[in-house]
């Protein structure tokens, strides 16, 4: 078994490398229907160092899109070397323009009864798909955010997912059996499309219902946007003739985004 180990890892990272859809964004989480806080998006960028604040030495820096992900493409390396210089430019001026225009936007009444259900809309504007990922968080932190049922919230029911054609989607969460509930804080929402040549953006909303803290006090919410970037520019896709659309920087690249809406504080009493 010890002899066999290094052709066992480099299998899985075979298959890693072989099925991407199937474990990262722009792919969505397909198979997986349960909730999510945002410290799994290792391979995802952060448009404000407020992301990560609390990080040891230049950690939270480095995780900024500008130089975790922009550096690249303006450097030529790995898939950006085929692009000319004036194309790297370009590729990067459509990004910053979709992380420019991309929004979450979080809504609800400020106050709440102990036990007393409310309804929270997230409102979505931008980003790249063609599936993102929504959820509900405690905090607007990429490593210390849990989803919200951790801080005394309880989600009922199932969430309203409205895409970008502004119809229900319900095909990613009926994934999960009925009978075991599809009251999760996180969601996948598809189809979402933006075009950054063109000043095009996607939008979607999802709606959720919640059971306030039995405890009364001071209790926030904040909403966590997944979403890509490259596959909003034409320079961000490589055509594969089986795979179709594949993201020029890789998909275990930096070109996916967390990004959090600003925190709403409602009063439980």
């Amino acid at each position: 078994m010890t002899r066999n180990r290094p052709a066992l890892l480099l299998a899985v990272l075979a298959s890693l490398l072989l099925a991407p859809a199937a474990w990262a964004y722009p792919g969505g989480t397909p198979g997986f229907q349960t909730d999510a806080a945002p410290y799994c998006a290792g391979c995802h960028s952060s448009t404000s160092a407020q992301d990560l604040a609390g990080a040891t030495g230049d950690r939270a820096t480095k995780e900024l899109a500008e130089n975790k992900h922009l550096a690249l493409i303006r450097a030529g390396e790995g898939g950006y070397a085929k692009l000319s210089a004036p194309d790297r430019e370009t590729l990067v001026q459509h990004v910053q323009a979709l992380d420019a225009a991309t929004t979450v936007k979080l809504s609800a009444l400020p106050k709440a009864k102990p036990g007393e259900e409310v309804t929270v809309k997230v409102e979505l504007t931008g980003g790249a798909g063609p599936v993102v990922g929504v959820a509900l968080v405690d905090m607007p932190h990429r490593w210390q955010a849990r989803p919200i049922p951790g801080s005394g919230w309880q989600v009922v029911g199932t969430p309203r997912i409205l895409g970008q054609d502004f119809q229900e989607q319900m095909e990613w969460i009926e994934r999960r059996p009925e009978a075991a509930g599809r009251n999760l804080a996180f969601v996948n929402v598809t189809g979402i499309l933006s075009d950054a040549a063109k000043g095009e953006w996607g939008r979607a909303d999802v709606v959720w219902t919640l059971r306030a803290p039995d405890e009364p006090g001071t209790y926030s919410l904040v909403a966590a946007y997944w979403y890509g970037t490259e596959k909003a520019s034409p320079l961000g896709v490589i055509e594969d003739p089986i795979r179709g659309k594949m993201l020029r920087g890789g998909y275990a690249g930096a070109s996916g985004r967390v990004k959090f809406s600003p925190v709403l504080t409602v009063q439980v009493q």
